[in-house]
C-alpha cells in the first residue's frame, strides 16, 4: 500500500502535506504510473515529466471550482490519481475504464476535454471571458507543451488573450519534445530561453541593466538611452516574445522543484492579466527507458518494467511498410519528399530523414501549414508525400480542399492510424477520412486490404497527376508479401477475391479478411458469397458494382469508418442514380456516434463489422429466400 497516495481523495487533502510528504508522494505516483502503463500501455513518458508540476499546480489552486485545462490531456494521469480517481486507475484505457485523456463526462475536475494539440490556451481563455461575464472569481490555468505551443491555435488564442488582458495563467511544460524532438523557430526561441537560467547569463542580464541606468546625461540623451535599454532588453530579458503580446512573463522555473512551483505560482496568482509561467521539466522522469528514449515511451504498449521492452511484433507495421516503401521510391525518384507533423518516429519518417536528411520536412504540430507546404512544394514541381495521423489530419481539411485538390496539385496524402485505434478512443479514432475525402473532387481515395497492396497503392499515387490518399490502419497487417514488383493499379479497379452468387460482400481495407472468413462461415449455412477488395474508395468500379446488382441483387458493405458519407454511402448513391432500386443493400460501418476507448477488436464487434457481424448481416439478407425454400 503507498502511505501517501492511498489517502489522496481529493486535491483537497494536497493542502496541509509537508514538502517532504509531497516528494515521497510524487514517488508513489511515478510508481503507480509505471506499473499501470506497464499493464495497460500509455502515455508514460508525458505523465512522468509532469508529476511535480501536477501537484503543485493542485496544491495552491483549487479544482474544481478553479478550472485546470491540460493540452491534449495525455499527461493527465497525476491529475487523475489526484481527483477521485485512484481506485478507478487499473482501467485506464480499458472498455468502460478510465479515458487516458481529459473527459467532462467522467470527472467534474476536467472542465475540458482533449486529445489534440494547441486547444487548452483558447479552451482558457473561453472559460475566463465567461467567468467575467458572469462576475466570478475563480481562477483558469491551461498546461500547454512546448510541442503544442508550435501550433497556430495556440499562436492565435495567445495574440487575443494579450489583446484582452483577463486574468489567465497558462503554464509552458517546456521538455522540449513532442513525440518527436520539437523543430522550428519556436523551439529555437524556447531553447534560449532555458539557457537563461544560467547564472552567468542571469548575472549578464543584470550587469548591462545596471550600467544603463547609472550612466548619467541629459534629458534627451536619457530619452535616447531609453530606446537603447529597450533595445537591449530584448537581447538579455528572458520572455520578452511573450511580454510583448502582452502577458507577464516568469522563468524559466525548475519544474521538479516543488517548494519553488508552490511559491511562483502562489505569486503567479495573485497578478492581474494575463500570465506565462515558463516551467522545464524532463520527459519520462523517474524511469530510466523513459528518460533516455521519450519518443518511445510517449504512448507504449504494455511492457516489461524491468527493462522497458515490448513484445515483438511478428509483422512490420503498416507505418513501417510505409516508410520502407517510401525509400526505396525516392531512390529512383529525387522529386519525392516527406513531410511530418510532428511525429517522424509515429509514422514511420524517422528512416526516410536517415537516408534523405535534405528532403524530410517535420514541421511541427502543424497539421494545416504541413498540407499547404506540401501544395507549394508541389507547385513548384516535387512529389510530396505528407504523413499524419487520420484523426489529425481533420485538421487540414479546408488545405486539402482548397490549397491541394483545387489547384490539382499531387500531394500524395499518407493517412496513419485509419480506422479504429483502440485504447486512445474518440479523440484519435480515424473514422472519418474516408468521408471527408469522399467529398473532395477528382481525389483517388484508396485503402489497403494488407501490406503488399499498401506498397502498390504508394505507387499508384505517387504516378498520379493530382492528389491521392492512402488511408491505412494502425499496427501490423496480416503478414502478406513485400516481394511484389512496385507497380501501379488501375484507378478505380476493384478485385473480386471470391465468387459466389447470393450475396457480394464489398469490403473496404482491412475488413477484406474479416469479409472473407464471414463468406466461410455462412458457405456452412449453404450461402455463397462474392468478396470483393474494393481497393478505391474513389473512384468507386461502378461497372463491377452494377454488374454485381444486376446478377446478384444482395450488397453487403463493410467498412472501419462512419456510415454517413463513407464507402456504403457512396455505394447507395450511384445505385440510386443508376435507378437501381430492386438491389438490397446494407452498410456495415460506425454507427453515428463517437466510439470510446478499448481493445480494438471488442470496439469492432461492439460497431457491428467484425467477421460474426459480416456474417449475421449476410444470412438475414438471405433469410426471404430461406424461408421461402423452407415452404
Amino acid at each position: 500500500m503507498a502511505k501517501y497516495l492511498d489517502q489522496i481523495n481529493s486535491p483537497s487533502d494536497l493542502k496541509n502535506m509537508s514538502a517532504k510528504e509531497l516528494r515521497k508522494l510524487a514517488e508513489e505516483i511515478r510508481e503507480r504510473i509505471i506499473a499501470t502503463t506497464a499493464h495497460t500501455g500509455g502515455h508514460l513518458a508525458p505523465n512522468l515529466g509532469v508529476v511535480e508540476l501536477t501537484l503543485a499546480i493542485h496544491r495552491v489552486f483549487n479544482s474544481p471550482v478553479d478550472k485546470i485545462i491540460w493540452d491534449v490531456g495525455h499527461q493527465c494521469y497525476t491529475h487523475k490519481l489526484l481527483t477521485g480517481r485512484r481506485e478507478q486507475f487499473p482501467t485506464l484505457r480499458q472498455l468502460d475504464g478510465l479515458s487516458g485523456f481529459t473527459s467532462r463526462t467522467e470527472s467534474e475536475h476536467d472542465p475540458f476535454g482533449a486529445g489534440h494539440g494547441s486547444t487548452s490556451i483558447s479552451a482558457a481563455l473561453g472559460f475566463a471571458t465567461a467567468r467575467d461575464l458572469r462576475g466570478t472569481d475563480e481562477h483558469v490555468v491551461a498546461v500547454i507543451g512546448d510541442g503544442a505551443l508550435t501550433g497556430g491555435l495556440a499562436w492565435e488564442a495567445l495574440n487575443q488573450a494579450g489583446e484582452q488582458q483577463r486574468d489567465l495563467l497558462i503554464i509552458l511544460n517546456d521538455n522540449k519534445m513532442s513525440i518527436s524532438p520539437n523543430v522550428g523557430a519556436i523551439s529555437s526561441y524556447l531553447a534560449k530561453l532555458r539557457a537563461s537560467v544560467h547564472p552567468a547569463s542571469r548575472r549578464a542580464r543584470r550587469d548591462a541593466m545596471r550600467i544603463l541606468q547609472r550612466i548619467p546625461m541629459g534629458d534627451a540623451m536619457l530619452e535616447a538611452m531609453d530606446r537603447v535599454k529597450e533595445s537591449v532588453k530584448q537581447l538579455v530579458v528572458p520572455g520578452m516574445l511573450f511580454e510583448q503580446l502582452g502577458f507577464t512573463y516568469l522563468g524559466p522555473v525548475d519544474g521538479h522543484n516543488l517548494p519553488k512551483l508552490i511559491d511562483v505560482l502562489e505569486n503567479a496568482m495573485r497578478l492581474d492579466g494575463p500570465v506565462l509561467l515558463h516551467t522545464i521539466t524532463q520527459k519520462g522522469r523517474g524511469y530510466r527507458p523513459a528518460e533516455t528514449n521519450p519518443s518511445k515511451f510517449h504512448g507504449i504498449r504494455p511492457f516489461d518494467i524491468s527493462n522497458g521492452e515490448v513484445a515483438i511484433r511478428s509483422h512490420p507495421t503498416y507505418s513501417e511498410v510505409f516508410a520502407q516503401t517510401l525509400c526505396e521510391l525516392a531512390e529512383e525518384d529525387e522529386r519525392i519528399v516527406a513531410i511530418s507533423a510532428a511525429m517522424l518516429s509515429s509514422t514511420g519518417l524517422e528512416l526516410f530523414k536517415k537516408k534523405f536528411p535534405n528532403r524530410c520536412f517535420d514541421v511541427g504540430m502543424t497539421e494545416a501549414h504541413a498540407v499547404t507546404y506540401a501544395a507549394g512544394l508541389a507547385a513548384a514541381g516535387l512529389r510530396p508525400v505528407v504523413a499524419i495521423y487520420s484523426t489529425f489530419l481533420q485538421r487540414a481539411y479546408d488545405q486539402i480542399l482548397h490549397d491541394v485538390a483545387q489547384q490539382h496539385l499531387p500531394v500524395v496524402f499518407a493517412v496513419d492510424r485509419g480506422g479504429l485505434v483502440g485504447e486512445d478512443g474518440a479523440t484519435h479514432h480515424g473514422v472519418f477520412d474516408l468521408s471527408y475525402f469522399r467529398q473532395v473532387p477528382d481525389i483517388i481515395l484508396m485503402a489497403p486490404a494488407d501490406e503488399g497492396e499498401l506498397r502498390q497503392m504508394l505507387v499508384t499515387a505517387l504516378a498520379a497527376d493530382g492528389p491521392a490518399a492512402v488511408r491505412y490502419p494502425r499496427g501490423s497487417g496480416p503478414g502478406a508479401s513485400l516481394d511484389q514488383p512496385l507497380e501501379p493499379l488501375l484507378v478505380g479497379k476493384a478485385q473480386v477475391v471470391r465468387e459466389g452468387a447470393d450475396v457480394a460482400i464489398l469490403a473496404v481495407g482491412n475488413r477484406l479478411h474479416p469479409a472473407l472468413q464471414a463468406a466461410e462461415q455462412v458457405a456452412k449455412e449453404d450461402i455463397d458469397c462474392t468478396v470483393v477488395n474494393t481497393r478505391f474508395v474513389k473512384p468507386l468500379d461502378e461497372p463491377l458494382i452494377v454488374h454485381l446488382s444486376d446478377t446478384i441483387g444482395r450488397i453487403v458493405t463493410v467498412e472501419e469508418n462512419v456510415l454517413a458519407g463513407g464507402f456504403g454511402a457512396g455505394v447507395a448513391e450511384l445505385l440510386s442514380d443508376r435507378g437501381l432500386t430492386d438491389v438490397q443493400l446494407v452498410r456495415l460501418g460506425i454507427p453515428d456516434q463517437f466510439v470510446q476507448y478499448g481493445d480494438t477488436e471488442l470496439l469492432r464487434r461492439q460497431c457491428g463489422i467484425d467477421s460474426d457481424a459480416i456474417a449475421e448481416a449476410t444470412v438475414q439478407m438471405c433469410a426471404p429466400r430461406a424461408a421461402h425454400a423452407a415452404h
